[in-house]
């Protein structure tokens, strides 16, 4: 009994000091929030969307953030009032599913691009996502040229207007039977296209789950990589000491190859105060 005593004791003593531990490393960051900005820091919009878009632009221009990801034309204007960039337009796509590798979606996406690279371009904005789409039972090399036959149509008006459309790459787990799964399927379909207006959004979560080896892949493949997400493995959660990737090694990484882009964080945040999570997590990526 005694030990069983014990045994309970040290427990509530130990998560006590846990909780301590988080709390102090929360006032911290909160304290001492100043960024270097060797990374260009940016987030995505949809994991705070429970903060109305004003109110958010607000606080990152308060935080002297300059970029935020996966806006549409809708709101570039409110975008443009606070002064911040939207480092990953959205908006010329059809869904995640229905994507460039199935030529029935080709007419639509053709139009839908056609019309959205000029207004990236007009509104001073560089970079707009793209999707695979799903396989349906479609082999990967007839997905892959299929997608290069429909990006080619809008390749040349991309690099007319200095707009950089990129591919996101995804993992099976949170999106069973998408076809860009894979950095090597995407940076293939990089080489077949062979424009520097064609790139890869490497979301970092999403190739830790699919491959690993995420450092390793920066290294190899970078000169394909157009744009950086981030987020906590497992659980797509805050990047801190509850998951498994270290995100200070992997910024290094992505410095080192000369990178000038943007890194978005595209977590889902657990804390209680979201924008503390958001600071924690621009200054673990802050090298």
């Amino acid at each position: 009994m005694k030990r069983r005593n014990f045994i309970a004791t040290a427990a509530v003593g130990a998560a006590g000091i846990a909780s301590s531990q988080v709390n102090a490393q929360k006032m911290e960051t909160s304290k001492d929030f100043k960024l270097k900005n060797n990374i260009n820091h940016s987030v995505c919009q949809w994991c705070f969307n429970d903060i109305p878009l004003e109110d958010f632009l607000k606080t990152l221009k308060d935080l002297g953030i300059k970029a935020i990801d996966l806006i549409g034309p809708k709101d570039w204007p409110l975008l443009k009032q606070y002064d911040i960039h939207c480092s990953m337009c959205n908006g010329a796509e059809i869904s995640l599913e229905e994507g460039w590798n199935d030529p029935k979606n080709h007419d639509v996406l053709i139009k839908n691009y056609t019309e959205m690279i000029p207004k990236v371009a007009e509104a001073g904005y560089t970079n707009l996502i793209c999707f695979s789409g799903n396989r349906n039972g479609m082999n990967d090399y007839v997905g892959l040229q299929n997608c290069v036959d429909g990006l080619s149509k809008i390749i040349p008006l991309a690099e007319e207007h200095g707009v950089v459309i990129q591919m996101e790459l995804f993992n099976q787990v949170n999106h069973p039977d998408y076809m860009c799964d894979s950095s090597l399927w995407g940076v293939e379909l990089c080489k077949h296209l062979g424009s520097d207006n064609f790139k890869l959004l490497y979301d970092i979560y999403h190739m830790q789950i699919q491959e690993g080896d995420i450092i390793r892949s920066i290294q190899n493949y970078h000169p394909y990589f157009g744009h950086y997400h981030t987020a906590g493995v497992p659980g797509r959660n805050e990047i801190d000491e509850s998951q498994e990737l270290y995100y200070p090694a992997i910024m290094k990484a992505i410095l080192d190859t000369g990178y000038k882009g943007y890194v978005a964080q595209e977590f889902l945040p657990t804390w209680d105060d979201k924008i503390e999570a958001l600071k924690d997590g621009f200054t673990r990526c802050d090298i």
